[in-house]
């Protein structure tokens, strides 16, 4: 489980489009070792936030970053949901209206049932990041019983 106030982690990808360098220079940099990454079970590279600011902090200071690619749904500048688990898609199943996305968050797995044409308009795929944000009205916390 990723500890409250972690930062996230990104994939590869994701993190060269941050950078505003190609891919394959970035997974050059990872196996140079002039990238710190975070291995996922899978053997898959994850950079941290931190690890992104550190490597923009060392380019040119003109150069700006190259933004992240922007949808007409990307309206929302805020959300109230304070509890948002980042992790990567290690699932997707498509059965009529319906779909089951399974989250990779750290060494737990979260599921969610949503509506397969959310699937389709955030483009999930296996591999891909996302944030669970999980709002409810109730929170249950429970202890197994002891044996002595």
């Amino acid at each position: 489980m990723i500890p409250f106030g972690a930062m996230p982690l990104y994939t590869v990808r994701t993190a060269a489009e941050r950078l505003g360098v190609a891919y394959s220079t970035l997974k050059r940099w990872v196996r140079e070792g002039r990238v710190r990454t975070t291995q996922t079970e899978g053997g898959h590279h994850r950079v941290s936030e931190a690890e992104i600011e550190r490597l923009m902090s060392k380019q040119d200071p003109g150069r700006r970053r190259k933004p992240l690619a922007q949808s007409p749904d990307d309206a929302i500048v805020g959300l109230s949901a304070r509890n948002r688990l980042a992790g990567f898609v290690e699932e997707v199943r498509i059965d009529g209206l319906l779909a089951q996305v399974r989250l990779r968050v750290g060494d737990q797995t979260l599921t969610a049932v949503v509506t397969a044409d959310a699937v389709q308009a955030l483009k999930l795929r296996r591999g891909d990041d996302a944030l669970a944000i999980i709002k409810s009205t109730e929170v249950m916390i429970a202890r197994a019983r002891r044996h002595p």
